[in-house]
């Protein structure tokens, strides 16, 4: 089948909708189960490329949680910690595959984001991956294949209609792509550029030192660049995104974003965090926005009266302001990947903030000798890799 008609476009006016082959031949993927979108699509075609590009490059099952054509969170399938287990909701018994790890982590990057994600796995959906989404609100996935069991637990979700796309992990993007925009083709090289350790042999400044969990990191952050709507930063820690900042006009914006992010996730391991004693029987999305809200500057939207008894079973002391920044503080070790150069060296000053150690950007800023000089003031590491990674 080289055409699959789809539900409609962007939005329910834009009909007919589609997806097919130019030259004639067979679609690369098969969808077993539901009607994917059109939006749909966009998440499993850029996150399939992500995770399979990050399994070629480290060696270990990788997954993506997408929304709006770019990753809420990519994460390598390494083993949970006993506090990993705890801050990302995993039942007490269940000793996740390494897949399932993979998916457990990159959802847990930015849980308020990855409501209602696709999800994308780069090896055999097992039925551990589809245990963990079964309990998560998902529109969808796409992987190389499914073992029986896992296809009947995802066939539960979504009254039997949950989208379950397969991939032939053989396929490979035609070297020239093209698309319309305004009734107007457009045509590019597909952007076939390869990241590995090797791009971050080029540091720049002073400490020349960068571990390799932290090249992994990078690489993570890269490759997930490559694939998230530009202008992006990516903050990695033990092999999973822990912040992302996506599309935005400026890239300082670009880095807070995703520093407030990072830095969400680095309280999240906050003993008064991990402490919460919340209702019985708490919808996961109440659960995961009471605990959005109770970081910010908003906290006394779940802490007032009659509020906090509709989550809490015990009242919550406040997380204060200098209570949250002595713990952000304490972070360090962390990596950050940039699409393109970063102009000041206001962005390092930010990202120093969250614990930023390392660092990996194009460089070719006529200002790169304020980044470095700034980087050198704190210790950083930084890897000019000398290639932009725009996608739009």
């Amino acid at each position: 089948m080289n055409s699959l008609e789809l539900k409609y476009g962007c939005n329910p006016n834009q009909k007919p909708a589609r997806i097919f082959m130019k030259d004639g031949s067979d679609l690369p993927v098969t969808v077993v189960n539901g009607k994917p979108g059109y939006i749909n699509f966009l998440d499993a075609l850029n996150s399939w490329q992500l995770v399979r590009e990050l399994k070629e490059a480290t060696g270990l099952p990788a997954a993506a949680s997408f929304k709006h054509v770019s990753p809420a969170g990519a994460a390598l399938g390494l083993p949970l910690s006993d506090v990993e287990r705890q801050i990302y909701f995993v039942d007490d018994g269940f000793d996740p595959s390494p897949v399932a790890a993979a998916y457990i982590r990159a959802r847990g990057a930015d849980r308020m984001s990855s409501y209602g994600d696709w999800a994308a796995v780069s090896d055999i959906c097992d039925a551990d991956v589809a245990r963990v989404l079964q309990h998560e609100v998902s529109d969808g996935i796409i992987a190389p294949g499914y073992t029986d069991e896992a296809i009947e637990i995802l066939k539960t979700k979504k009254k039997g209609n949950y989208n379950i796309v397969a991939i032939d992990p053989s396929y490979e993007a035609a070297e020239i792509e093209q698309k319309d925009v305004f009734g107007i083709t457009f045509e590019q090289r597909h952007n076939d550029y390869k990241i590995s350790a090797d791009q971050l042999d080029n540091v720049v400044t002073d400490n020349k030192t960068i571990p390799d969990a932290a090249k992994t990191d990078l690489v993570l952050a890269l490759i997930t660049l490559k694939y998230t709507q530009s202008n992006s930063v990516c903050y990695t820690k033990n092999g999973q995104t822990v912040g992302v900042g996506a599309g935005q006009q400026s890239r300082i914006h670009c880095t807070r974003l995703a520093g407030n992010k990072a830095d969400t996730w680095s309280l999240r391991h906050h003993p008064k965090v991990l402490g919460l004693q919340f209702v019985d029987g708490i919808r996961r999305a109440d659960r995961d926005n009471a605990i959005d809200v109770y970081i910010s500057d908003e906290h006394d939207d779940v802490l007032r009266d009659g509020a906090w008894q509709r989550v809490f079973k015990v009242k919550p002391d406040v997380l204060t302001d200098e209570e949250k920044k002595d713990w952000i503080a304490q972070q360090t070790g962390l990596s950050l990947g940039s699409d393109a150069f970063f102009p000041f060296g206001d962005n390092i000053e930010r990202a120093r903030k969250s614990g930023v150690t390392y660092v990996a950007e194009p460089g070719g800023s006529i200002r790169d000798d304020n980044v470095i000089e700034t980087a050198n003031r704190y210790g950083m590491a930084v890897a000019f890799t000398g290639m932009r990674l725009f996608h739009h």
